[in-house]
């Protein structure tokens, strides 16, 4: 088997097709243990949307349509497409004990519970308002947001990982590094 051949299936992770996605990271031991080996579950009815008609990114500020929260804004912390879920960070939050074990009670955490797409809208960052948005492209051919209310452009959040690194401010990497570096023999 060719390398790159091997490398192209590690990259793109194979799941079952009754695999129930949740919150958990696939790799992760909860993971795991909603999903263990040879349990047939019941599948899902999700319906797709597709990923250019996905308009919730990361890092977005939205309002809850609806649910307990209902009025509240807060920013994105995940998206989970193949269930339509987003979690907002401190927003449609339950309350459990984790590590509870004998006689000790556990600790009382708050976890943030997903949201569907449809119960959230974006705000649009001028005026702090929910609105709908609609796709159009800008004269350099660039796929844009657009708020439907304001008529301006709804820009794509900055991601920035936990070590600080942004990804969008990388151009080529050690690809393009190794490019400009010079080996004698």
């Amino acid at each position: 088997m060719r390398l790159t051949a091997l490398l192209s299936m590690a990259a793109k992770a194979a799941f079952p097709h009754d695999y129930r996605y949740g919150t958990n990271r696939p790799w992760t031991i909860a993971a795991q243990r909603l999903n263990p080996p040879g349990k047939k579950r019941r599948k899902v009815l999700v319906e797709p949307i597709a990923n250019e008609d996905w308009h919730v990114v990361r890092g977005d500020t939205v309002e809850i349509l609806s649910g307990k929260d209902k009025g509240k804004q807060g920013k994105v912390a995940q998206v989970i497409r193949p269930r339509n879920w987003v979690i907002l960070e401190g927003l449609n939050t339950h309350y459990r004990y984790i590590g509870r074990s004998g006689d000790y009670r556990g600790t009382y955490i708050a976890s943030e519970a997903p949201l569907l797409l449809k119960d959230v809208t974006l705000v649009d960052p001028t005026d702090r308002k929910p609105t709908d948005i609609e796709w159009r492209y800008t004269e350099e051919g660039e796929r844009v947001r657009v708020s439907v209310r304001t008529g301006r452009i709804i820009p794509k959040p900055v991601y920035q990982r936990k070590d600080g690194i942004i990804p969008q401010q990388w151009k080529g990497g050690v690809s393009e590094s190794l490019k400009t570096m010079h080996f004698f023999l």
